[in-house]
């Protein structure tokens, strides 16, 4: 199965050899993830961005134009006619895991034990489960028992 290709002609690669940098440098800022986000849970429209961040017109206008130039988002419009709305390609529907995978980090270590936060539910209503990175065989892995490989 190919994988829909992410446009980064204008990025500067952090290091060029590393998927984690590769990624920060599209969408690792904290602007652009909030909008991912927020589009995974419905908005679509300039001021639904801008309404859930609080995010500055000017900074929310140049984030979704990154994000559009990029791949993450498009750029559609509205049933209406009369705007545009913005909606999640597959790569940037791709990022779900990694929103999850923040979220749960946030629950364990962003927040005192008795502080509320929100929660993401199933479609049974019930949280998810927690994410936890598995071996070939299934088995958990954690920084002590994987590597990374440097690719020539």
């Amino acid at each position: 199965m190919t994988q829909p290709e992410i446009r980064g002609d204008d990025v500067t690669w952090t290091d060029p050899t590393c998927p984690v940098a590769r990624t920060l440098d599209l969408v690792g800022d904290r602007w652009s993830l909030l909008i991912v986000r927020d589009a995974m849970d419905g908005a679509r429209a300039f001021t639904d961005f801008q309404q859930r961040t609080g995010i500055a017109r000017n900074i929310l206008t140049d984030r979704l134009r990154r994000l559009t130039e990029r791949g993450i988002l498009a750029r559609q419009t509205a049933p209406s006619g009369k705007r545009q709305v913005y909606a999640l390609t597959p790569a940037g529907r791709d990022l779900f895991t990694v929103v999850v995978a923040l979220r749960q980090w946030g629950e364990r270590h962003a927040f005192a034990a008795d502080e509320p936060h929100s929660v993401l539910l199933d479609h049974h209503g019930h949280e998810l489960a927690e994410l936890r990175p598995t071996s070939s065989s299934g088995a958990p892995v954690d920084p002590d028992t994987t590597s990374v490989r440097r690719e020539r």
